[in-house]
């Protein structure tokens, strides 16, 4: 329970008897006081008043231009690597696409950890599934059902906007799930912040049976777009080929479009603000093994874990 409920012997009630079960109220109490403070962060900001209620620190959000198409021998899936923290660049090269199953991959946009938080709870269950089934490959409708169930839990609590794609026994697949639970299977779609930027471009270049070569340049195009017109999107765009072959490449940094590197090498600074070897004398150097023998089970805290 939280630490803003009275017990038993302040209010003559026992909380934890007259619970209800089912459901988990012990945050109640902590989400009005966010509440609040949010409130007061409002109002004092709106009269200029220099006081200082409380501050509510900003999630790390991926603000981020996600898409995926289906092409005839499997799908492609593309992202951008930007992370924002509220208008500050957060990360540069943010890894947006997040593995599920050998032959499953899902595009992730909205909060950083609850996208990485999300399909980490959603691979490890398909695992555990195909080891249940004697290994069997995973379908993609199986892993849209975990999430959309997962996420309509939490009615939307959780800001994680997905675009699920994989190729299994029934051919390939595009699925689009929003933060709330809803879903939608489609031909190529796209999510984020660059969405609408990114979807000018499907819509200008996607046909029906494209080769993969074709299908790998227009996700290109589609993130690039979306990195060029958003302010929440940037830096380098990441490919993730799957086919129906069971093959798999994933294309870290494909495109580059704002590599500062030749930037930085055009310039020439002077030898005299480089640090040599030997510069600082090494007076003693010593090394002194550990005594343990490493991390063993026993250092373990096992704790289950509610998904």
């Amino acid at each position: 329970m939280s630490e803003f409920t009275k017990g038993p012997g302040a209010s003559g009630v026992d909380h934890a008897a007259s619970a209800p079960s089912g459901f988990s109220f012990e945050n109640v109490h902590r989400n009005a006081m966010i509440e609040e403070m949010a409130k007061a962060n409002s109002s004092s900001a709106a009269s200029g008043s220099s006081s200082n209620p409380g501050y509510l620190p900003a999630a790390t959000k991926t603000g981020t231009t996600i898409v995926g198409l289906v092409y005839k021998d499997g799908v492609v899936l593309g992202a951008d690597t930007r992370a924002t923290g509220g208008s500050e660049v957060a990360d540069k090269n943010c890894e947006k696409i997040h593995y599920l199953a050998p032959n499953i991959y899902c595009c992730g946009a909205g909060t950083a950890a609850d996208t990485e938080k999300t399909t980490e709870i959603i691979s490890s269950q398909m695992e555990l599934l195909r080891m249940n089934m004697g290994d069997a490959q995973s379908r993609i409708v199986t892993a849209c059902t975990l999430l959309k169930r997962m996420l309509f839990r939490y009615q939307g609590q959780i800001s994680a906007a997905l675009v699920l794609g994989g190729c299994d026994v029934n051919g390939p697949h595009i699925y689009q799930i929003y933060p709330h639970g809803s879903t939608a299977k489609l031909p190529y779609t796209t999510m984020g912040s660059g969405s609408l930027a990114a979807m000018s471009a499907f819509e200008t270049g996607w046909s029906e049976d494209m080769s993969e070569e074709e299908g790998t340049e227009l996700v290109k195009r589609a993130i690039l777009a979306g990195i060029f017109n958003d302010l929440g999107s940037g830096s380098n765009v990441d490919v993730c080929v799957i086919r129906t072959d069971g093959t798999m490449t994933m294309d870290r940094g494909a495109v580059m479009p704002n590599d500062v590197k030749p930037l930085r090498d055009a310039i020439r600074r002077s030898d005299l603000l480089t640090m040599k070897a030997g510069t600082t004398s090494v007076l003693k150097s010593e090394f002194t093994p550990a005594k343990r023998g490493g991390v063993t089970l026993a250092d373990v805290t096992v704790t289950e874990m509610e998904t």
